[in-house]
């Protein structure tokens, strides 16, 4: 706070002056900042994500697995199974309920055309609902995503 004198009538005024060089020095530096992080934090591809309010669907009591192996193999829970016979065998797991949902699981060596022509058969034999199974952090099931072929 500075003081000013006045010499002519010797009244006291004081000077409501604010030094703002700290404050532009701080906003200077915070607006680097967020120039360098904010191309970091983005993601180059324009996408509108939907959103949900639906909790996720429990797991049933007797999910249907159908796992494909690293051989290109396939099982379902666990019995072999091939695949001119997977129809057959689905509809027999299911009791023909075609509305039920079938937990894909699959070696992470098998190529995306192996597992594409796996998801071809499964709806052809009339199964659209898919969930493909994954793990999170070490043997940990996650959440499965229900996805339609």
């Amino acid at each position: 706070m500075a003081i000013r004198i006045r010499h002519a009538d010797d009244t006291v005024l004081e000077a409501h002056e604010i030094n703002v060089t700290p404050f532009i020095d701080v906003m200077l530096v915070l607006l680097v900042i967020f120039m360098v992080t904010a191309p970091l934090t983005t993601v180059n591809v324009p996408v509108e994500l939907p959103s949900s309010t639906q909790q996720p669907t429990p797991r049933p009591d007797e999910p249907v697995f159908l796992t494909v192996k690293a051989d290109h193999t396939l099982s379902l829970g666990e019995n072999d199974v091939a695949a001119t016979q997977l129809t057959e065998a689905l509809n027999a797991a299911t009791k023909g309920n075609r509305d039920e949902r079938i937990f894909l699981r699959a070696d992470k060596t098998v190529d995306y055309g192996t597992l594409m022509d796996v998801m071809d058969h499964l709806r052809s034999a009339g199964y659209l609902k898919v969930a493909f199974v994954t793990l999170q952090g070490g043997n940990i099931p996650a959440r499965t995503t229900g996805a339609t072929p």
